[in-house]
């Protein structure tokens, strides 16, 4: 992971939303987008832009993808940020 990537990712609100709800649980894109008010395919290239930043993990149950919070991702970017309190 590159920790530019997460950041930038991290940066877009509508991608925080994304997170936040996915932090209370595995979701769809379809109840993902249910609470933005973006399309469908926009929340789609949102959640592209999280899982190549590592913050995601995506897993096919029949035709649908559910996602959720990469744990290993947040705690790279944690560790990393955690440098800085310590400075």
């Amino acid at each position: 992971m590159m920790f530019s990537d997460a950041f930038m990712a991290i940066a877009d609100p509508n991608r925080r939303h994304l997170l936040e709800e996915l932090r209370r649980g595995p979701k769809t894109v379809n109840e993902l987008a249910a609470g933005l008010p973006v399309s469908r395919p926009a929340v789609s290239q949102h959640l592209k832009v999280l899982l190549d930043a590592g913050l995601v993990n995506a897993k096919a149950e029949g035709t649908r993808r559910v996602y959720t919070i990469s744990n290993a991702g947040f705690l790279k970017l944690n560790i990393w940020l955690d440098q800085f309190w310590e400075a």
